[in-house]
């Protein structure tokens, strides 16, 4: 819907939407079911996505075109997002940008958000020295069968490049070397299409602040209330492709559900069995969790599996991780800006 957008007394004309899927709604709409999505909205703010190019404009925002203002109701801390996508970043992940936002509504003020960056083609040309490659959300090159993952849903997924005629080679040769290779010869297969450091770096931070709603949580099927589609996907990643180099990136996304589970499965929809590299039920879906959602082992995909393989390689990152001082120092700077007492005096939730 149409508004505006006000700062520092700018004014900008705008497209106003609430944003995000099932997650988003949990136990804010009025409808049965803790999952619904329907009836009234009950919970005091939603995450919204506001839209700077709206109407086909060339307005910018800070030479951005959308601003997403995530309302962290299920981050009692509201330090996800930010504390999370900082640790990526800090390990050499592209990964978005997050700080915290007041937001006011029609002059009335609706909360403390998470202000994160949008990844799109600007996200790629400020990330990666050729960013005019394809960018794809949440799908997997290969596909459950084990093949490269057909143009069609390449296509759908894609989010660069949309009118440009796209070809998909680079994504499905990549999966093709990975198909074809065997266990000798896949990591030399890797390391030739991707970064190693920089995926292995990926995995060490998504263990180490539990992120068990994203890349390596393989949900298969789901129940009567969840439904994540046929065959066994993760989701919350986007991968892109360089198209000078030929290689392949993972960027993490949508980070509302870390650290939830790093003491155990608190969270009934998200926590994984198995540790970095494990595998369970000889790679056939199995139930865990609070709710018995069936998961399927990450590391039964060929591209994660190779990866657990590189275990010297995956521990050095790990120690360069726990290397606590950099995180201490900035953790320092949060209570420096008196964040907890500002969360307080707002009456944000």
């Amino acid at each position: 819907m149409p508004g505006t957008l006000t700062f520092e007394g700018e004014t900008l004309p705008v497209g106003i939407r609430y944003k995000g899927s099932v997650g988003a709604w949990v136990g804010c709409l009025s409808g049965e079911g803790f999952l619904s999505t329907e009836g009234e909205k009950e919970c005091t703010k939603l995450s919204t996505k506001i839209k700077i190019n709206w109407e086909d404009s060339d307005d910018t925002f800070y030479e951005v075109k959308k601003l997403q203002f995530h309302s962290q109701n299920l981050d009692p801390t509201k330090m996800h997002e930010r504390l999370g996508y900082w640790l990526f970043r800090e390990m050499g992940v592209p990964a978005p940008r997050s700080v915290h936002a007041r937001l006011i509504i029609n002059g009335q003020f609706n909360g403390i958000y998470a202000l994160t960056e949008q990844i799109d083609g600007r996200f790629t040309r400020e990330n990666f020295d050729d960013g005019t490659g394809n960018l794809y959300k949440e799908i997997w090159p290969i596909t459950n069968s084990g093949v490269p993952m057909p143009a069609e849903p390449l296509q759908n997924a894609l989010k660069t490049n949309e009118d440009e005629d796209p070809t998909f080679d680079i994504i499905q040769q990549f999966a093709q070397a990975v198909v074809d290779a065997d266990g000798t010869t896949r990591q030399d297969v890797l390391r030739q299409w991707m970064n190693v450091d920089q995926a292995l770096a990926y995995m060490v931070v998504d263990r180490a602040i539990a992120n068990d709603d994203g890349v390596l949580h393989f949900y298969c099927g789901g129940s009567e209330e969840i439904e994540f589609g046929g065959g066994c996907n993760s989701h919350n990643f986007y991968w892109y492709e360089d198209p000078t180099e030929e290689m392949m990136h993972l960027i993490p996304w949508d980070l509302d559900n870390a650290f939830d589970n790093i003491t155990g499965p608190a969270n009934p929809v998200t926590p994984i069995k198995d540790k970095w590299g494990e595998k369970t039920n000889d790679c056939k879906p199995f139930a865990y969790g609070g709710w018995g959602l069936t998961q399927l082992s990450a590391a039964c995909d060929p591209i994660i599996g190779t990866l657990a393989t590189l275990e010297q390689e995956y521990q050095e990152l790990r120690e360069a991780f726990l290397a606590v001082h950099s995180l201490r120092k900035r953790l320092k700077v949060f209570q420096h800006m008196g964040w907890a007492d500002k969360r307080r005096r707002t009456g944000s939730r």
